[in-house]
């Protein structure tokens, strides 16, 4: 086992992950996974009865197809909130279900107090056009635009 130089020594922990903590984190990451095997059943089934295609959705959401089943097929994970909402905007949820989207995968619910969170919540109420629109609409109202799986700031 390598040593530690001495100067680095203190800035090391002694103890950085107590049982109690490690059992914690494994409760959060499983309550995770049983939310996130959750919300593709969920959107398929609204996707569905609302006569759409995934195909479509994910054209829609200008989400890559392979990404988007990926995503559906339970095969990749995302903990970008902003491709969730994307999905569930180009599904045309309403915003109770997109609410209901967000919690089933383990997310924060849109929350009117936070200024961008209110902007997206009237923006699934009143449908203000494609997710081009909404994204002129964030700017607009100096707001970050919903970004795509591949763009992080």
């Amino acid at each position: 086992m390598r040593e530690i130089s001495t100067d680095r020594q203190d800035k090391v922990p002694e103890k950085t992950c107590t049982a109690e903590s490690r059992k914690a984190l494994r409760n959060e990451r499983r309550r995770r996974t049983l939310n996130y095997n959750a919300f593709p059943p969920y959107i398929k089934k609204l996707i569905s009865e609302k006569g759409l295609t995934q195909r479509m959705v994910f054209l829609k959401a200008d989400v890559s197809e392979h990404y988007g089943y990926k995503l559906l097929a339970c095969e990749r994970r995302t903990q970008q909130r902003d491709v969730i909402l994307r999905l569930c905007y180009a599904a045309e949820l309403t915003l109770e279900e997109a609410q209901e989207a967000l919690t089933r995968i383990g997310m924060p619910n849109l929350d009117a107090e936070n200024p961008r969170d209110a902007l997206l919540m009237t923006v699934f109420k009143d449908r203000p056009g494609s997710i081009i629109d909404v994204n002129i609409l964030m700017r607009q109202n100096h707001h970050r635009p919903l970004r795509t799986s591949g763009s992080q700031d």
